[in-house]
Protein backbone atom coordinates (compact mmCIF):
# COMPACT_ATOMS: atom_id res chain seq x y z
CA UNK A 1 0.00 0.00 0.00
CA UNK A 2 2.79 2.19 0.89
CA UNK A 3 4.55 1.85 -2.83
CA UNK A 4 1.18 2.35 -4.40
CA UNK A 5 1.28 5.74 -2.51
CA UNK A 6 4.80 6.71 -3.06
CA UNK A 7 4.43 5.73 -6.90
CA UNK A 8 0.72 8.11 -6.91
CA UNK A 9 3.27 10.88 -5.70
CA UNK A 10 6.02 10.98 -7.78
CA UNK A 11 3.87 10.64 -10.90
CA UNK A 12 1.96 13.97 -9.44
CA UNK A 13 5.59 15.70 -8.82
CA UNK A 14 6.95 14.65 -12.59
CA UNK A 15 3.38 16.02 -14.03
CA UNK A 16 3.81 19.20 -12.21
CA UNK A 17 7.47 19.60 -13.11
CA UNK A 18 6.00 18.78 -16.57
CA UNK A 19 3.59 21.42 -16.47
CA UNK A 20 6.16 24.62 -14.82
CA UNK A 21 5.45 26.78 -18.08
CA UNK A 22 7.21 30.21 -17.50
CA UNK A 23 5.54 31.54 -20.77
CA UNK A 24 1.95 31.77 -18.87
CA UNK A 25 3.86 32.18 -15.43
CA UNK A 26 2.42 28.57 -14.19
CA UNK A 27 4.73 26.77 -11.42
CA UNK A 28 2.99 24.43 -9.20
CA UNK A 29 3.98 23.39 -6.45
CA UNK A 30 6.81 26.06 -6.61
CA UNK A 31 7.53 28.83 -4.71
CA UNK A 32 8.24 32.03 -6.98
CA UNK A 33 10.27 35.16 -6.54
CA UNK A 34 10.96 38.20 -8.52
CA UNK A 35 13.34 40.99 -7.61
CA UNK A 36 12.03 44.44 -6.48
CA UNK A 37 13.49 47.41 -7.94
CA UNK A 38 15.89 49.62 -6.02
CA UNK A 39 15.64 46.56 -2.93
CA UNK A 40 17.23 43.93 -5.04
CA UNK A 41 19.52 46.28 -6.57
CA UNK A 42 21.16 47.02 -3.00
CA UNK A 43 20.61 43.65 -1.69
CA UNK A 44 20.39 40.86 -4.39
CA UNK A 45 18.81 38.48 -1.65
CA UNK A 46 15.88 40.97 -1.15
CA UNK A 47 12.87 40.28 -3.57
CA UNK A 48 9.21 39.55 -3.02
CA UNK A 49 8.05 35.86 -2.91
CA UNK A 50 4.44 33.79 -3.73
CA UNK A 51 3.33 30.47 -3.34
CA UNK A 52 1.68 28.65 -6.58
CA UNK A 53 -1.17 26.11 -6.09
CA UNK A 54 -0.95 22.88 -7.39
CA UNK A 55 -2.10 24.09 -10.73
CA UNK A 56 0.74 26.44 -10.91
CA UNK A 57 -1.89 29.67 -9.91
CA UNK A 58 0.72 32.12 -8.23
CA UNK A 59 -0.60 33.74 -4.58
CA UNK A 60 1.29 36.80 -3.20
CA UNK A 61 0.84 38.89 -0.47
CA UNK A 62 1.12 41.94 -2.33
CA UNK A 63 0.28 44.99 0.28
CA UNK A 64 -2.32 46.08 2.98
CA UNK A 65 -5.13 43.69 3.26
CA UNK A 66 -4.39 41.96 -0.08
CA UNK A 67 -3.13 38.90 -1.60
CA UNK A 68 -2.96 38.69 -5.29
CA UNK A 69 -3.78 36.16 -7.61
CA UNK A 70 -1.77 35.68 -10.62
CA UNK A 71 0.02 39.10 -10.73
CA UNK A 72 2.54 39.21 -8.64
CA UNK A 73 3.39 42.45 -7.11
CA UNK A 74 6.80 43.77 -9.22
CA UNK A 75 6.44 41.06 -12.19
CA UNK A 76 6.46 37.81 -13.35
CA UNK A 77 9.02 35.45 -11.29
CA UNK A 78 12.46 35.65 -12.40
CA UNK A 79 13.28 32.20 -9.92
CA UNK A 80 11.34 29.46 -8.72
CA UNK A 81 11.91 26.49 -6.24
CA UNK A 82 9.94 23.71 -6.46
CA UNK A 83 9.01 21.35 -3.98
CA UNK A 84 8.46 17.86 -3.06
CA UNK A 85 4.06 17.41 -2.66
CA UNK A 86 5.17 14.32 -1.04
CA UNK A 87 6.22 16.19 2.25
CA UNK A 88 3.21 17.48 2.60
CA UNK A 89 1.39 16.35 5.42
CA UNK A 90 -1.69 13.73 4.81
CA UNK A 91 0.21 14.46 1.19
CA UNK A 92 -1.82 15.30 -1.99
CA UNK A 93 -2.78 18.10 -4.16
CA UNK A 94 -5.84 19.22 -1.80
CA UNK A 95 -4.14 19.58 1.62
CA UNK A 96 -1.49 21.80 -0.48
CA UNK A 97 -4.59 23.81 -2.00
CA UNK A 98 -6.06 24.60 1.08
CA UNK A 99 -2.73 25.97 3.17
CA UNK A 100 -2.45 27.76 0.10
CA UNK A 101 -5.92 28.92 0.48
CA UNK A 102 -6.04 29.33 4.11
CA UNK A 103 -2.79 31.24 4.31
CA UNK A 104 -4.17 33.90 1.42
CA UNK A 105 -7.69 34.42 3.45
CA UNK A 106 -5.32 34.72 6.46
CA UNK A 107 -3.08 37.38 5.11
CA UNK A 108 -6.02 39.25 3.81
CA UNK A 109 -7.09 40.71 6.97
CA UNK A 110 -3.23 41.77 7.77
CA UNK A 111 -1.16 44.66 7.27
CA UNK A 112 1.14 44.84 5.57
CA UNK A 113 4.71 45.38 6.77
CA UNK A 114 8.32 44.82 5.33
CA UNK A 115 10.10 43.87 8.05
CA UNK A 116 7.91 41.58 10.23
CA UNK A 117 4.65 40.57 8.15
CA UNK A 118 5.34 40.34 4.65
CA UNK A 119 5.07 37.88 0.92
CA UNK A 120 7.80 35.78 2.74
CA UNK A 121 5.50 35.39 5.56
CA UNK A 122 2.73 35.03 3.81
CA UNK A 123 4.39 31.69 2.08
CA UNK A 124 5.76 30.61 5.49
CA UNK A 125 2.42 30.38 6.81
CA UNK A 126 1.31 28.35 3.81
CA UNK A 127 3.39 25.85 4.45
CA UNK A 128 3.74 25.66 8.05
CA UNK A 129 -0.03 25.28 7.91
CA UNK A 130 0.29 22.12 5.31
CA UNK A 131 3.20 20.99 7.63
CA UNK A 132 5.47 21.00 4.93
CA UNK A 133 8.81 18.59 5.46
CA UNK A 134 7.04 17.99 8.89
CA UNK A 135 7.72 21.25 10.26
CA UNK A 136 5.62 24.00 11.37
CA UNK A 137 8.62 26.26 11.93
CA UNK A 138 8.95 28.00 8.66
CA UNK A 139 9.28 31.80 8.20
CA UNK A 140 11.28 34.49 5.99
CA UNK A 141 14.63 33.84 7.42
CA UNK A 142 14.90 29.97 6.11
CA UNK A 143 12.34 30.64 3.72
CA UNK A 144 15.21 33.20 2.02
CA UNK A 145 18.04 31.01 2.67
CA UNK A 146 16.24 27.64 0.93
CA UNK A 147 14.95 29.86 -2.00
CA UNK A 148 18.42 31.11 -2.47
CA UNK A 149 20.18 27.60 -2.55
CA UNK A 150 16.86 25.68 -4.25
CA UNK A 151 15.83 28.17 -6.54
CA UNK A 152 16.05 27.76 -10.16
CA UNK A 153 16.12 30.86 -12.80
CA UNK A 154 13.10 31.07 -14.78
CA UNK A 155 14.64 31.94 -18.26
CA UNK A 156 18.88 31.74 -18.59
CA UNK A 157 19.42 33.00 -21.95
CA UNK A 158 18.27 36.63 -20.89
CA UNK A 159 19.68 38.20 -17.96
CA UNK A 160 17.17 40.22 -15.58
CA UNK A 161 17.16 43.77 -16.49
CA UNK A 162 16.19 44.65 -12.27
CA UNK A 163 19.05 42.65 -11.53
CA UNK A 164 21.73 44.19 -14.54
CA UNK A 165 20.15 47.78 -13.72
CA UNK A 166 21.33 46.70 -10.01
CA UNK A 167 25.04 45.85 -10.80
CA UNK A 168 25.45 49.25 -13.25
CA UNK A 169 24.41 51.25 -10.32
CA UNK A 170 26.66 49.35 -7.67
CA UNK A 171 29.56 49.59 -10.15
CA UNK A 172 28.96 53.34 -10.87
CA UNK A 173 28.60 54.03 -7.24
CA UNK A 174 31.95 52.12 -6.34
CA UNK A 175 33.58 54.35 -9.09
CA UNK A 176 32.74 57.45 -7.51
Amino acid sequence: MADAVEIETMKNYNIAFERIDPSISRYPYCIVWTPIPVLSWLFPFIGHMGICTSTGVIRDFAGPYFVSEDNMAFGRPTKYWMLDVSKVYASGSNVWDTAVHNASEEYKQRMHNLCCDNCHSHVAMALNLMHYDNSTSWNMVNLCLLSLIHGKHVRTEKLDPVLCSGCQLKMLLHDT
